[in-house]
């Protein structure tokens, strides 16, 4: 794809990355079979292809309108579209290039952006955000039936090892996970304990930062992650293997700090130390697969759907691991159609396009439900949240699985 960048682009930062990807696209289509939103709209500008188009325009001088920010903003960030590439066209980071011109030029309505800026406060606070969820459900059994599938029913985590093992790993708390499923951090620690790893948190770390950068405030996307860096740098000094992440969505954020830091002389090399120390915590469980496979946990046979995240599978690369790991516990996976597709959560996509994330959400549990599985099992407290709020049957975050699984054993 040629390029003519406008002269206020040209020679910076964002202008000469947003000029490598561009050129990098070979106008060949192949991401339009994968997009969601091309599948449900089929509109062009509602795919990788025609935003791209749209960005390129935007950046060689061209005017955006609300028109343009909508196609932006209905993208799922999903990256479906690169792993379908065979060009290899960085399109996530492009998007935030895009996203990020075109608010400042097009900007925002008063309503807008008093959502956005709530969404920010009310779910990336966490004594915000609990404080709300514990209200909801304390009234949750008053609630109609539509407005009840929305508030989860409140969970009690178990029980935390202490640590006590020479090996060490860190966790990142995450923002909603610890409300919602206050279990699956501590069915995280049991789980690695088993095989002789301790698990701990760093209090003075908090967001990742991926919420506010997707919502296009990227100097709060990069002030967490910073304070997460100068929170972690010296665990790591201390010993500590990896930076375990149990929500997808997150790692894929924290595995991009050396990116998004890389021209900050004082952070650009301890944010890429970070990056490479966080794993997905299927990526530390497969290494260790031969631990887990000696305490020989077999589960009691049940039928699992597994829905991999878009963030794990695509925004990570990790695939397969995770089924894996459920199959050596004796769980069956039932087999889902169209695994590579979203489920329309997207951090705050549901929130924000809520007709377009409800049909996928659809689409997504009919695939999951079609096997008849007992549970439902996902990788990403998003996910998870969304997809349980219109199905029936349980919703899992699947180390909780694993956990129950070594339990029994």
């Amino acid at each position: 794809m040629q390029t003519h960048l406008a002269d206020s682009f040209r020679n910076t930062p964002d202008g000469d990355a947003a000029e490598r990807i561009l050129r990098s696209c070979v106008h060949c289509g192949f991401c339009l079979a994968t997009c969601p939103t091309y599948q449900l709209l089929g509109d062009e500008l509602d795919s990788p292809r025609g935003r791209i188009y749209l960005m390129k325009q935007v950046l060689e001088g061209a005017t955006p309108t609300a028109k343009t920010q909508l196609h932006l903003d209905r993208c799922l960030t999903c990256r479906n579209c690169e792993t379908t590439c065979p060009s290899g066209v960085e399109y996530g980071k492009l998007l935030d290039i895009g996203r990020h011109v075109v608010e400042e030029k097009v900007g925002r309505s008063v309503s807008e952006t008093a959502t956005r800026t709530a969404l920010k406060a009310g779910l990336g606070t966490p004594l915000l955000f609990n404080t709300a969820l514990k209200l909801g459900q304390s009234v949750r059994s008053l609630m109609p039936a539509s407005l009840k599938t929305s508030i989860p029913a409140a969970e009690a985590a178990g029980d935390w090892p202490a640590s006590r093992h020479t090996r060490r790993m860190l966790v990142l708390q995450g923002c909603v996970q610890p409300g919602l499923k206050p279990n699956i951090n501590a069915a995280t620690a049991r789980v690695l304990d088993h095989i002789g790893i301790s698990l701990i948190t760093a209090n003075e770390a908090g967001c990742c930062g991926a919420l506010p950068h997707h919502l296009n405030d990227s100097d709060a996307g990069l002030a967490a992650a910073r304070r997460n860096i100068d929170a972690w740098i010296p665990h790591l000094d201390a010993g500590m293997e990896a930076i375990v992440m149990t929500a997808s969505g997150c790692g894929v954020m924290v595995k991009d700090y050396g990116w998004l830091l890389r021209n900050n002389s004082a952070y650009a090399e301890k944010a890429a130390r970070i990056s490479a120390a966080a794993k997905d915590i299927s990526e530390v469980l497969i290494t260790e697969r031969e631990a887990l496979s000696a305490l020989a946990a077999h589960a009691a046979p049940k039928r699992i759907a597994y829905h991999p995240p878009c963030t794990l599978q695509h925004g990570q690369k990790l695939s397969g691991g995770v089924e894996a790991l459920l199959t050596d516990a004796g769980f069956e996976l039932t087999p889902v159609a169209e695994k590579h597709l979203c489920c329309g959560s997207a951090g705050t996509y549901s929130i924000l396009q809520p007709a377009l994330a409800s049909q996928l959400k659809a689409r997504k549990l009919g695939h999951l439900q079609a096997g008849r599985p007992e549970l439902i099992a996902t990788a990403n407290i998003g996910c998870l949240a969304h997809l349980q709020s219109g199905s029936p049957i349980p919703v899992r975050h699947w180390v909780e699985l694993l956990d129950t699984a070594l339990s029994t054993s």
